[in-house]
């Protein structure tokens, strides 16, 4: 929770289910910590991916949700954007996609590009003059383009929290909604929905 320039209360935990459940406790408890009510805010900064598909479903859902019923604007941050946050620019943020490979964005005047699910194989191509490197793997990725590396300015919630907060009375702000880069894991099922038969 971000009051200003200052954080109030931040949580975090690691889960590997049951986020639904757990979400709504969670916010109640962090507004709790940081001396305040839903009533106080006056925008909701959410996390939108890319990441664990049903996490960030969840997450904008209650973003949403919440946002709606306070009357308030919900603000969807990329987590790659919540890396690069105050790093030197160009940046490379980076997130750890599995299977050998990256979630990858690059910031800086005249160098954007992403974001990209990209094979660690073809990093390589991400490479540019004076890049900083920051996120998962950082001094991996940094190692083999031959660049400076960083760690990120704040963990994932006070960045998502600042960048909302600097973006939240943009005219025509979007609603936030999930930044898929590739697709799910999970097959859809090969079986037949049910037939609906008339009254």
């Amino acid at each position: 929770m971000l009051s200003g320039d200052r954080i109030l209360a931040e949580a975090h935990e690691d889960m590997a289910k049951g986020q639904a459940e757990r979400l709504i406790p969670l916010i109640e408890d962090t507004l709790a910590a940081g001396g305040a009510c839903p009533g106080d805010l006056t925008a909701i900064g959410v996390g939108i991916g890319p990441g664990n598909f049903t996490g960030i479903r969840i997450s904008v859902s209650a973003a949403r949700g919440l946002a709606l019923a306070l009357g308030i604007p919900a603000v969807g941050v990329s987590r790659l954007d919540a890396l690069a946050l105050d790093a030197p620019r160009p940046t490379l943020a980076c997130i750890d996609a599995r299977r050998d490979s990256v979630y990858l964005q690059r910031f800086g005047d005249e160098a954007d590009r992403g974001p990209a699910w990209v094979p660690l194989a073809e990093v390589m191509e991400w490479a540019m003059p004076d890049l900083t490197v920051t996120g998962h793997k950082d001094a991996e990725i940094a190692e083999w383009l031959g660049v400076r590396h960083t760690p990120p300015a704040a963990s994932p919630a006070p960045a998502i929290a600042r960048l909302a907060a600097r973006r939240h009375q943009a005219p025509g702000l979007p609603r936030p909604a999930p930044l898929y880069i590739r697709p799910a894991d999970a097959a859809p099922s090969r079986e037949r929905g049910p037939v609906i038969l008339p009254a």
